[in-house]
């Protein structure tokens, strides 16, 4: 069942399922929680409380407000802990990676584990040899086409690029639900503005996390020339000792709709040891 918590700027929608240790889940611009479908089943069923939201601007969330950033997705992040009854494990997926990021470093009471699937957290120097990898410059120009022509069939041909091999059973469908979204009147503004905000803010607060972190790659996520290094980074940027890294074989942006049972097997041991902590 939807539900919607009103925070400052306009109300954001979640679904609440399960019993247990409290696990939001949050997606990548452009999608909903219905990015979850197949991981919020599992944590349910491994006994977890499981929270999937919709960000700001997305699903059915509201489109009144008027920033996009990860520090603003962060907020509403910490506003749905506190309305649910924290501490939670925060999952965060792209822009969301970054929000974790901030919500865990600023709000650490209400934050006793993340997870950052395939997390655009850092600002990074644009590396004009990565275009020679057929992927990367694949990806890029469709985003940048996304961006810039504000069209959701632009967005959808960087989803294309985005999920190499595996698809999902249910991709004709999942393709159609977000074409449909995107084509709903401002809905792409909000992609667009999401994605002209910087990772700045959340790289800023690599430093601040003391809750245990798991980074997630594809290893062939079309964002990133060498996704392992990416999220190398990401742990280095961390206090020693804080965050892992895990590699998913063959993913690409996507990793928890390609390869649900890999990712979810990958966290079930973290969120039972940041549980018990």
């Amino acid at each position: 069942m939807t539900e919607f918590l009103s925070v400052d700027g306009g109300r954001i929608a979640y679904e609440v399922t399960g019993e247990g240790p409290l696990v939001v889940l949050a997606h990548g611009m452009g999608d909903s929680r219905d990015a979850y479908r197949f991981v919020a089943p599992r944590l349910v069923a491994a006994g977890y409380r499981v929270a999937a939201t919709d960000l700001r601007g997305s699903g059915d969330s509201d489109m009144t407000f008027t920033g996009y950033t990860r520090t603003d997705i962060a907020g509403d992040l910490i506003a749905l802990v506190r309305h649910l009854g924290g501490p939670a494990v925060l999952v965060g997926h792209s822009i969301s990676g970054g929000a974790v990021t901030i919500a865990a470093a600023t709000a650490p009471e209400l934050v006793s584990a993340i997870v950052e699937l395939a997390p655009f957290t850092r600002k990074q120097a644009v590396n004009l040899g990565d275009l020679r990898i057929k992927r990367v410059r694949q990806g890029m120009t469709r985003l940048l086409g996304a961006a810039m022509l504000g069209s959701a069939r632009q967005w959808l041909s960087y989803l294309d690029v985005s999920y190499p091999g595996v698809r999902p059973a249910d991709w004709t469908a999942q393709l159609a639900r977000i074409e449909a979204k995107l084509n709903e009147p401002g809905r792409m503004k909000v992609l667009q503005k999401m994605g002209q905000s910087t990772p700045a803010d959340a790289g800023a607060h690599l430093g601040g996390v003391r809750c245990p972190a798991l980074i997630v790659e594809g290893t062939l996520d079309p964002d990133w020339a060498d996704p392992r290094a990416e999220g190398a980074a990401i742990v280095a940027a961390m206090p020693a000792g804080v965050a892992d890294l895990v590699l998913v074989e063959g993913a690409g942006h996507y990793p928890h709709t390609q390869f649900p049972d890999e990712v979810v097997t990958l966290m079930l041991p973290f969120l039972a040891a940041a549980v018990r902590a």
